[in-house]
């Protein structure tokens, strides 16, 4: 299956994992396994009508866990109350949040360096 997601897309999806990945620490104190993390990656990508190739799942569902490792220092985006508050109804994230706005440009730069990596 070939890819449809353009920079925007793969930035949009790599934030909805991230933050997918903050909610399993803060509420079990581990990282999402691998069948979940897959699972939500199939959920954003069946709600947004997006494929990806098997590779580039593969990158972007690791992606995920580094950006959350590195964020996870920031001591808010511990609390599973404060994170929940970075969902709409539907799981969708809340781009007016800063919180997620900020995480949001994260994502967007560090797909850019993957681009020059691959």
């Amino acid at each position: 299956m070939a890819s449809n997601l353009d920079d925007e897309g793969r930035a949009e999806l790599l934030c909805y994992l991230a933050v997918a990945q903050l909610i399993a620490r803060a509420k079990t104190n581990e990282w999402l396994r691998t069948d979940h993390l897959v699972e939500s990656e199939r959920i954003w990508l069946s709600a947004n009508g997006g494929s990806l190739e098997w590779f580039e799942s593969v990158r972007l569902c690791r992606m995920s866990v580094e950006l959350a490792t590195s964020v996870w220092a920031i001591e808010l985006l511990h609390d599973a109350n404060e994170l929940a508050m970075l969902l709409t109804d539907g799981w969708r994230l809340d781009y007016r949040s800063p919180i997620v706005r900020g995480l949001h440009d994260i994502c967007a730069a560090r797909l850019a360096t993957w681009r020059y990596e691959t």
